[in-house]
């Protein structure tokens, strides 16, 4: 046993491949070796749920079942297929990794890791991963799910973020990655930190690691990993417009660069200082060219990653002889339509509270 482990690294492996044989979980992209279908999976998983990628994971493939595929779509298509799935740049990076692919490597997925991390969006941790699970080779990755695993494992007591932290947490994840069955192993322990090794209530007694955990011996299993500092998170107050002619309404589709990428929404606009939602709303009405008195239909509230939006939702008729104002991408919809258009998160619940004023 090295000197500087406090269990012997080869038992970690050891264990896991055990448990995993009948505890692993049965998901559509383990029943693939493809670096495609492996690819797809893994950026869609980067900060998202499982259960939130299965279903895009699938229809991906429907659309875009091989990379020649996804290469020879409009990057407008592939947008508007992840809409819902959040971190909308990935879907970018996506196609553009899916063009390098076609272009630069003739259509087959790269198996050297140099090669791997030249892709758009593909950092260490998912070059990693895919080198496991689509090549079996060994390397080492450092999710979420693995990152909190380790954590534990050796007890470390440093902000799981900072710099000291990287280097230890990478190098265990080296030392533990074994030789034998990484493609095994790579999903063995992702799928402990997705089902016992738990953010808040980990399941100890269920672990194959619980006699090697280091937090578990010392009774810090559920202070561990440490907090990291809370940000203060900005709080942006807007509102929204449901514009209504002829039983459809007005969107537009945001600009392909920025944030929500070539989704659609509602008018909308910032509340100046000191401005209520109904001012918002009426200028925002004139600035479409519209006449007549909006109405408060409701507000809803919604995270994005940097920011929290408030947002009052107003409605107003829409005279025929009135003119869109001329600026981005606009379109009248109605509600059937409106259903399949692509619309970012906060915009999707403002949606809901769609009345046709009389």
């Amino acid at each position: 046993m090295p000197d500087d482990y406090p269990f012997n690294p080869a038992e970690v492996a050891e264990r896991l491949l055990a448990w995993y044989a009948d505890e692993g979980r049965d998901l559509p992209w383990r029943h693939t070796r493809n670096p495609y279908r492996i690819w797809l999976s893994e950026i869609m998983l980067q900060q998202t749920t499982v259960a939130a990628v299965v279903p895009y994971y699938e229809k991906f493939l429907a659309a875009f079942p091989d990379i020649e595929a996804l290469a020879a779509a409009p990057v407008e298509a592939v947008i508007e297929l992840w809409a819902g799935l959040g971190y909308y740049r990935r879907a970018r990076h996506l196609h553009a990794a899916a063009v390098k692919v076609v272009e630069d490597f003739g259509g087959s997925f790269p198996a050297s890791p140099e090669e791997i991390l030249s892709l758009p969006g593909v950092g260490r941790s998912t070059a990693g991963a895919i080198l496991s699970i689509a090549f079996d080779k060994p390397a080492p990755i450092l999710d979420g799910n693995v990152r909190r695993v380790l954590c534990r494992l050796f007890a470390l007591q440093l902000p799981p973020r900072s710099s000291e932290a990287e280097k230890l947490l990478w190098s265990w994840a080296e030392a533990l990655t074994p030789t034998g069955r990484p493609h095994d192993y790579a999903q063995a322990i992702m799928d402990l930190g997705a089902t016992v090794c738990l953010p808040k209530q980990p399941v100890c007694p269920s672990c194959p690691l619980t006699g090697l955990c280091q937090a578990r011996r010392r009774g810090l299993e559920r202070e561990l990993p440490l907090k990291a500092a809370t940000k203060t998170v900005p709080t942006v107050r807007q509102v929204a417009l449901l514009l209504w002619r002829d039983g459809r309404l007005l969107v537009r589709r945001r600009p392909f660069a920025g944030m929500l990428q070539g989704l659609w929404e509602f008018p909308a606009t910032d509340l100046l200082v000191h401005e209520g939602g109904g001012d918002a709303a009426r200028r925002l009405l004139a600035e479409q060219g519209g006449v007549s008195e909006p109405r408060r239909v409701g507000e809803i509230r919604h995270a994005y990653s940097h920011f929290r939006l408030e947002l009052e939702v107003w409605s107003a008729p829409f005279a025929e002889r009135c003119r869109v104002a001329e600026r981005g991408e606009w379109r009248w919809v109605d509600p059937a339509a409106l259903a399949r258009t692509p619309l970012h998160g906060a915009h999707l619940k403002a949606a809901k509270l769609l009345d046709s004023p009389a």
